[in-house]
């Protein structure tokens, strides 16, 4: 029987991985697409703005082909996890076309990789291609590599660093990982600042890796799709920080907490105190669903480095709460300060 293919969406946090993947779903000219999304937090974001997505029918295929793994990363977890997911998968196979898996922010791409050599999941699915997805307004102005030019001519005057932060490895590790980057958010910038970025970029990758410029997640399915890699049986090619390593220890400083509440919010009072939260601590990215005074409309709030951005998705449902749901990733976060702010 035939493998089925298997696309790994990985990049760093807030880069646009679930929007993408939005859009492969709105437009999947006619695949059968099953999604498998890692969460890194104790609410399910991600998953649930995949299953508002309006494209699934009402029998309630999303929430049988979406499946939320919230417990940390896909690479610690995938023993426990992934493994039984998949096989789930794999007896349906004459009803999906492909599996896209969403990987946490913070995952390392080589370890959920590897887990495809398994004889469980060898036999039935394959690494079809990995795409790196990469904030190009956020790299441009700092937010997670600092300055462009500053680093560039760091990396050339000295071949040897090794006082790299966790989170630039595992920047440089889904780099090394990806047969494509997606460079997200270029409508951002100006086209030489674009330019620039996408030059530093493909100094850090392969020669033959391509740099994909996209806006709001619109990319054809045909470009991040159908690699045929079979990247599984040529992880050698793909260096990563952690290859002599037998196991991985994750940044235990990076953490994530959760704010819920039973009340409304006024968007430009709540933006204000979050830009001020970020002041306060080392907050890398804020996500969730926020209730809004006199609005029928539930508002999703998205957040990375200094931005922050909302948009109204769709109706609260008559059998749902309208809380506000807010998830922190950072480093070093104070809860107990975080919610007695807000």
């Amino acid at each position: 029987m035939h493998k089925i293919p298997v696309t790994v969406i990985t990049g760093f946090l807030g880069s646009g991985k679930t929007t993408a993947i939005r859009h492969l779903l709105q437009n999947n000219q006619g695949r059968r697409i099953a999604v498998i999304v890692n969460e890194f937090g104790e609410v399910g974001i991600d998953g649930e703005l995949l299953r508002d997505c309006q494209v699934c029918d009402d029998e309630g295929d999303a929430m049988t082909n979406i499946v939320e793994l919230t417990n940390g990363c896909l690479c610690c977890t995938v023993q426990e996890e992934f493994l039984p997911t998949m096989q789930e998968l794999l007896k349906r196979r004459e009803q999906i076309d492909c599996i896209l898996i969403e990987t946490s922010g913070l995952a390392l791409p080589k370890p959920l990789i590897q887990a495809f050599r398994w004889p469980e999941i060898r036999t039935g699915a394959t690494v079809d291609g990995v795409v790196a997805v990469v904030d190009c307004e956020a790299i441009a102005s700092g937010n997670f590599v600092g300055d462009i030019d500053a680093l560039m001519a760091q990396r050339q005057a000295d071949d040897s660093l090794d006082h790299e932060t966790p989170i630039e490895e595992l920047f440089e590790d889904q780099l090394a990982c990806a047969d494509m980057v997606l460079l997200t958010k270029v409508d951002r910038v100006d086209v030489e600042t674009q330019k620039k970025v996408q030059t530093w970029l493909q100094q850090e990758l392969r020669p033959s890796v391509k740099i994909v410029p996209c806006k709001g997640g619109e990319i054809n399915p045909d470009v991040l799709l159908g690699f045929n890699a079979a990247v599984e049986d040529n992880l050698e090619s793909r260096p990563s920080h952690h290859d002599t390593e037998e196991e991985h220890d994750h940044d235990d400083d990076i953490t994530s907490t959760y704010f819920i509440a039973d009340r409304d919010f006024e968007p430009d009072e709540l933006v204000k105190k979050l830009q001020s939260l970020m002041q306060q601590q080392e907050i890398y990215r804020i996500k969730g669903f926020v209730a809004v005074p006199k609005k029928p409309m539930r508002m999703v709030l998205q957040g990375v480095g200094d931005r922050i951005e909302y948009f109204y998705d769709r109706a609260w449902k008559p059998s749902e709460l309208r809380q506000t749901k807010l998830v922190f990733i950072g480093r070093e976060l104070d809860s107990a300060k975080i919610q007695s702010f807000l």
